[in-house]
């Protein structure tokens, strides 16, 4: 058969150049094309029902904008969990409080593993390795999950008060220094981040960023922001469309090689230091020295710059999200300003506006601020997705085990099952119903380690902001979540930039507080 066929394939190809040619880039990609679609036609998941996708992409050119959203929209046509198809990758959707109970809730182990892609995980990722929420299932994930949660369990989280303290203080004092005590209009990005990035590393590494004109502030936020995209879970197109990782240019990959290049560098900065410091005795408490001193977690290199990476994301990605949007609606919402203030005030004076850093989370209405800022802005609005490692049923419908599954944090956290208003930033609801679930975190094995400490953070700044401040308005912002992205393509979405004015509630306080907080810290340098 061969020996027929090749001879005359070789003639036609002599005596018709042209023709052959034609019908070689003609034919080769309708047979790919004809091929792949048979592919992800076999691929799907039996009996869940989704959108009508395109050819080789899928679902993909759906969803570029507000993903999160765009899946709630769908659900109210296809049901609160239905089957969506990015490039050759099916993936079930989870869309309600409910759903998400049953699904992840009750197959906790089934679900904890993370799908690989190829981008983040064997660009990006593979020098310095994945952080724990993105890395699949192994018997490394287990020991870094161990010594994660022994250094962020609640009496671990006290070693660290004296941090948050001094962090929290230098952000009040930058917006009353930079707001010349309440004149001037300031963009308080700047300061966020600073405030997230210098409680990352002080948490982790125990070493603080003091000012933003520090070379390694520019160099960790411009990285950091960039490796974000690439968790990104419909931003890298080869993830999903195999054809597409063949390409030796893709600017994705040569971005991603250089993003892990640099972050190299100041992650070896970072560990050195702070072995050099445990070597001479004189370093402070901190994630990485608690970790690295716990034996029984029996942790390598690799395995130890996979939990600094995890903290130094999880932290920027969390208190910059929450602390941005927030100061944007605050100004805008008088009427929670005015109530937290009340609320603060059954425990301390506006003659001390720093509030005590050791205040493990008493004034109820903070805490139901905390909660809700983190239910309206959810940080990871489509959780880090997850794979089935064991079969799941769901409703009689069979998720096989190897499935590629989405928590739709946003939808679940806006479910009008469990709220009557899940449209209105309202802080008293968590009052109201104080076991309400909250999503923002995840849900089951993979939950986020680092929810107590975050917690705690943010309590702790916007005690000090509002006992400090009162918010006001320079620059009118959008602070719908949907509406007011500066980035709906993001994976952390963000809110435009805005200016506010910090208008010291008591001047004359504020400033003996600043002066005495500096003084102290001082003494104890």
């Amino acid at each position: 058969m061969i020996s027929t066929v090749l001879p005359l394939l070789s003639n036609q190809l002599f005596e018709h150049t042209l023709r052959s040619i034609f019908i070689i880039l003609v034919g080769i990609p309708i047979t790919y094309v004809v091929t792949n679609e048979f592919l992800r036609r076999s691929l799907r998941v039996k009996g869940f029902d989704g959108p009508t996708n395109w050819p080789l992409v899928g679902n993909i050119p759906d969803i570029k904008y507000n993903a999160a959203e765009k899946y709630r929209e769908w659900s109210k046509i296809f049901g609160d969990v239905y089957q969506i198809q990015l490039g050759n990758v099916p993936v079930i959707v989870v869309n309600s409080a409910e759903s998400a109970r049953k699904i992840f809730g009750q197959n906790s182990q089934a679900l904890s593993s993370r799908p690989v892609f190829w981008t983040f995980h064997k660009v990006l990722s593979n020098t310095a390795g994945t952080t724990i929420g993105t890395s699949p299932f192994n018997d490394s994930l287990k020991r870094r999950r161990k010594g994660a949660a022994s250094a962020l369990n609640k009496p671990s989280i006290a070693t660290y008060i004296s941090h948050i303290d001094v962090e929290t203080k230098d952000f009040v004092k930058e917006g009353f220094v930079n707001g010349k005590a309440g004149v001037a209009g300031v963009d308080p990005m700047p300061m966020i981040q600073r405030l997230s990035l210098s409680l990352s590393l002080t948490l982790n590494w125990g070493t603080r960023m003091e000012s933003r004109d520090d070379p390694m502030f520019h160099e960790i936020t411009e990285v950091e922001e960039a490796i974000s995209l690439f968790r990104s879970t419909t931003g890298n197109l080869q993830d999903y469309i195999p054809l597409l990782r063949l390409n030796p240019f893709s600017a994705g990959s040569v971005m991603a090689r250089d993003m892990r290049r640099r972050r190299d560098v100041y992650l070896t900065k970072l560990n050195k230091d702070l072995d050099d410091r445990m070597e001479k005795g004189s370093h402070k408490p901190c994630i990485q020295a608690n970790v690295i001193q716990d034996k029984s977690a029996a942790l390598n290199k690799e395995e130890l710059t996979s939990i600094s990476l995890t903290m130094l994301s999880g932290g920027l990605d969390t208190i910059t999200t929450l602390v941005q949007w927030s100061v944007a609606l605050l100004a805008q919402r008088p009427d929670i300003q005015k109530k937290a203030v009340e609320e603060i005030g059954k425990y301390y004076s506006i003659e001390e506006p720093l509030c005590d850093a050791y205040d493990d989370q008493k004034c109820e209405y903070i805490v139901a601020l905390v909660r809700e800022c983190l239910r309206y802005y959810c940080v990871l609005r489509l959780a880090l997705p997850r794979a089935t490692v064991k079969d799941v049923v769901y409703e009689g419908k069979l998720i096989p085990a190897g499935s590629t599954v989405y928590l739709n944090a946003w939808a679940c956290n806006m479910d009008p099952k469990v709220w009557h208003d899940p449209e209105v930033f309202r802080p008293e609801r968590w009052i109201e119903q104080p076991d309400a679930p909250l999503f923002t975190y995840g849900l089951g094995y993979r939950m986020c380690a680092g929810s107590l400490l975050a917690n705690r953070e943010l309590y702790l700044t916007y005690m000090r902001m509002l006992n400090s401040f009162e918010i006001l308005p320079v620059t009118q912002v959008e602070t719908h979540p949907v509406r007011g992205s500066a980035d709906p393509c993001s994976l952390v979405t963000m809110c435009r930039h805005y200016e506010v004015i910090f208008k010291p509630r008591n001047e004359a306080a504020l400033r003996r507080s600043l002066e005495e907080a500096d003084r102290r810290l001082a003494e104890t340098a």
